[in-house]
Order: structure tokens, then C-alpha cells, then sequence
């Protein structure tokens, strides 16, 4: 089940962008942005959404942010343990629901240029490369997804 965040949730949400993460310090010499951000503000501002699993477990996070022409992906972490089962997909594709719901017909992301395996997944579900630069002293890599309403 994907809900919006509360409260409450706030410290699991941390903890899986910590450990979602992690493995990327190292590869890019410092922390990833979405590991600097507010997630208090953000689920206050109800930018975050949750993936519970039927025993009520978060297994993964979504933060969308609605920009005047598209809606961005902002930011999606699954737990490492629960990685490979599908869950990033199920939240790309609840990212594209909502992003139609909202009346856009675009759905855009970025990720850093060394997290090659994010860019390939990405690519597998028919994002399109649109650029590169260097933002908020990152090396990103920007993405759209064209979305049809049929």
C-alpha cells in the first residue's frame, strides 16, 4: 500500500534514505542530496509518500514536488533488503498516476552521474536522458518521462 507520510513516520523515512543511500558516500565523496534533506518540512507539506508492506513496515519512500509544467521526482529510496522485489517500480509507476492525476503530461527526475545503476533503471522504464550539469555541487544527470493519459 502507498500512502502519504505522516508525522510519525519520519524517523523510518530517514532511516531508509540513510541506508538506501549509504552505498553512494563513498562513490561520490560526500553524502547524496536527498541524505540532507528535511523530511519533517517535506512531509508536512505533504511531498512524501510511503510504501507499508502488510505486516505495516515501510519498505520504501517517495518525494515528489509539483513544478509548473511537470512534476518532479524528487527523491525514492527502498530499504537494501527489500531492493529487486519490485518496489521502485511500484513507486515510479504511483509517481505517474499521480502526476496524471495532477494534469501533467511530464514526469521528470535527476540522479547523480555515478549512480549508474539508478541511470539504467531509469532508462529500462522509458526515462530519457535530457542533460547533464553540475547543481547544488552535484554531478547530475536530468531525465524526463513524457506521459500519455489514455
Amino acid at each position: 500500500m502507498i500512502r502519504r507520510a505522516r508525522a510519525d513516520d519520519r524517523e523510518a523515512i530517514e532511516r531508509i534514505v540513510r541506508e538506501a543511500y549509504g552505498i553512494y558516500v563513498e562513490r561520490i565523496g560526500k553524502p547524496p542530496g536527498p541524505m540532507l534533506d528535511n523530511y519533517a518540512a517535506l512531509i508536512a507539506d505533504g511531498r512524501v509518500s510511503v510504501l507499508e508492506e502488510a505486516d505495516m513496515t515501510i519498505a520504501a519512500i517517495i518525494v515528489l514536488l509539483p513544478e509548473p509544467d511537470h512534476l518532479l521526482l524528487d527523491n525514492i529510496a527502498v530499504l537494501p533488503d527489500r531492493q529487486g522485489q519490485g518496489l521502485g517500480r511500484q513507486l515510479i509507476a504511483f509517481a505517474e498516476d499521480e502526476a496524471r492525476r495532477l494534469g501533467y503530461a511530464e514526469l521528470r527526475l535527476y540522479t547523480h552521474e555515478k549512480m549508474t545503476e539508478n541511470i539504467a533503471l531509469y532508462t529500462r522504464l522509458e526515462f530519457e536522458e535530457t542533460g547533464r550539469g553540475r547543481e547544488a555541487g552535484y554531478d547530475r544527470v536530468f531525465m524526463t518521462k513524457r506521459l500519455d493519459f489514455g
